[in-house]
């Protein structure tokens, strides 16, 4: 059985950052990297609920927002994949993240579909936790100008 792109990576390799997981066809899968994987550390499921919660939403209304796919975590608790179309450059996709941290980050009303009615499990939210998290990315990719894929990191 064919193995799955991500599953092709050397997550040794793999450190905190953005990277371009796969390209089909007419969609682009960014892997947006929070911990280094296998480190011991993750998001715990709290804060990776509400960082979903808050950046889907800033996503679907940013200027590039029918271009948007889907933002959601992964499984590993190590990040989360935000996939687009191609039509969105590599420098407007990190723009675009580094928008939907920064506005998390300023946010002061309440967490986006934390109601019993929007959401399925709306008690395991908390902005406080999503925002130091999305201040610490911040902080990994502020100076990333290029994206790379996951053939570079494994040295192809």
């Amino acid at each position: 059985m064919e193995k799955i792109k991500s599953f092709t990576v050397d997550h040794r390799k793999l450190d905190r950052g953005i990277y371009i997981s796969r390209i089909d066809r007419d969609i682009i899968t960014y892997d947006l990297r929070f911990c280094k994987p296998n480190s011991g550390i993750v998001l715990d499921n709290v804060t990776m609920h509400t960082i979903e919660h808050m950046l889907a939403t800033f996503a679907r209304n940013s200027d590039v927002k029918d271009e948007i796919i889907y933002f959601g975590p992964m499984g590993c608790q190590t990040g989360f994949y935000l996939l687009v179309r191609d039509s969105v450059t590599k420098e407007k996709a990190l723009e675009l993240v580094n928008d939907m941290l920064k506005k998390t980050i300023a946010h002061t009303g309440e967490v986006f579909g934390a109601s019993e009615i929007e959401c399925g499990n709306y008690k395991t939210l908390n902005l406080e936790k999503a925002k130091s998290a999305c201040r610490e990315y911040l902080d990994v990719i502020k100076d990333i100008s290029h994206i790379v894929d996951y053939d570079y990191v494994n040295g192809k």
